[in-house]
């Protein structure tokens, strides 16, 4: 079972965090947190099994709810305080008394892991050392918005960057991405997701179980963050 944290923003607000914590046995030292997408919060099943098989397979995982889904909200709130509230996690993560030995990397799905991109690339409180940063469906512009996209601060990122995308993702595709991520000084590796949508779910003719995407993604995640 998870362990239930309180996460403190500023002295009025507060969210819940869940860590997941490594199985002991093959524990990495490596914690990761994961930031939910803009339409579910970190109890979505999505985020309680990514979080549950890097547990199991040594990742210390962290998930969170940002604060208009903590207090029912369906509306994301605006930039600076998604990102106060990212901030305010890894502060408590950093402090954390089992985790905050662990190297830690950052990341989450769609919206989670573009304020965790946005939050490395300020570098501001605990989001300076950073081992790492893992895109579960980059969201590199909104659908059919081609011209609008959220990239300009990649550059400023200084840890190694994990894009897992699928091929049809709505939100960017890996080929949209690849020169983006080209231009990058900074080590960032596309896993792409053959057939997957923005979810990275597949169809069922792609002849592969959604079952087996999902174990690959979640081998091919810890791997990289054991490098």
């Amino acid at each position: 079972m998870p362990e239930q944290i309180r996460v403190d923003i500023n002295e009025y607000q507060q969210v819940t965090a869940l860590v997941y914590p490594a199985k002991p046995k093959n524990r990495a030292g490596i914690t990761l947190i994961l930031g939910h997408g803009a339409g579910a919060g970190q109890t979505h099943s999505f985020i309680v099994s990514f979080a549950t098989e890097l547990a199991a397979r040594g990742i210390d995982a962290v998930t969170f709810n940002f604060s208009y889904t903590e207090h029912g909200r369906h509306v994301p709130d605006k930039n600076d305080k998604l990102e106060a509230c990212y901030l305010a996690v890894i502060e408590t993560v950093r402090k954390h008394k089992k985790l905050g030995q662990n190297k830690l990397a950052i990341g989450g799905k769609s919206m989670g892991g573009r304020i965790a991109s946005q939050v490395a690339a300020s570098r501001m409180g605990g989001a300076g050392d950073l081992a790492g940063l893992v895109f579960l469906g980059y969201p590199l512009h909104p659908p059919g918005n081609l011209d609008k996209l959220r990239a300009k601060h990649l550059p400023d990122i200084k840890a190694p960057m994990l894009f897992v995308q699928g091929s049809r993702d709505s939100f960017g595709t890996p080929d949209e991405l690849t020169p983006i991520i080209k231009k990058l000084k900074t080590p960032a590796e596309l896993y792409v997701v053959e057939g997957g949508d923005h979810s990275l779910k597949v169809p069922k003719s792609a002849g592969v179980t959604q079952e087996e995407v999902y174990r690959s993604v979640l081998d091919k995640i810890a791997g990289w963050l054991k490098r």
